[in-house]
């Protein structure tokens, strides 16, 4: 079993997951109206993690989604039904769809971007037995330092969060056999920071550059 297929890494942090079920990742920069989304996960409350035009672009009547509590009042404004909308925290465990969720903390540790306070995630989603480690806005913190995980997602930019350096560092504490570059190329970091970070990386991880 291929473990990438079915995933998409869209634009800058958007992550798209086909696995039987459809989920989306801090849907951002979406090109037109999808409407298909199982579930949506947003990691915090910036514009380019929680975008509300964006969201409304994948949502159906019947989507769940999870958000940082900061913007749960959010999410129900653009029109999610109350019991469709659960605001999270790290540490903390859920299941939809048969899909098991896992927060994970994501703050800077020198940087006043993402304050721990904020009480920010990242996501590890288990899906038919494959662990699939979606970061969020981090630095290589020792809660993310811990992970297990199959296949990790990082954010490789710099300036808000980890660089290609650092983020290589970070996959080689958790070590998954896939390592996928995001968080770059867009708002922030130059295209040529994926290649970057697939060279950094120990040749036991295998890197696949999805960011379009």
């Amino acid at each position: 079993m291929d473990i990438l297929e079915g995933i998409e890494v869209l634009k800058h942090s958007s992550i798209r997951i086909n696995k039987g079920k459809i989920i989306y990742i801090d849907p951002f920069k979406i090109d037109r109206n999808y409407n298909d989304a199982d579930l949506i996960l947003c990691t915090h409350s910036h514009y380019d993690h929680f975008s509300a035009d964006d969201i409304k672009k994948v949502m159906k009547e019947d989507t769940m989604i999870l958000v940082t509590e900061d913007v749960v009042e959010d999410a129900k404004k653009i029109g999610f039904i109350e019991q469709n909308v659960v605001g999270v925290k790290p540490y903390e465990e859920f299941e939809f769809f048969g899909i098991d969720i896992e927060t994970i903390p994501a703050y800077n540790k020198f940087k006043e971007f993402h304050p721990k306070n904020k009480n920010w995630v990242g996501y590890v989603l288990e899906i038919d037995e494959i662990r699939y480690y979606i970061a969020g806005d981090t630095d290589c913190t020792k809660e993310a330092s811990n992970v297990e995980c199959d296949v990790a997602f990082l954010p490789v930019g710099g300036t808000y969060t980890m660089d290609y350096i650092e983020a290589a560092s970070l996959a080689a504490k958790i070590s998954p056999k896939y390592a996928i570059p995001t968080h770059y190329g867009s708002i922030v970091g130059n295209t040529e920071d994926g290649i970057l970070f697939k060279n950094s990386l120990s040749k036991k991880i295998k890197c696949e550059i999805l960011i379009k």
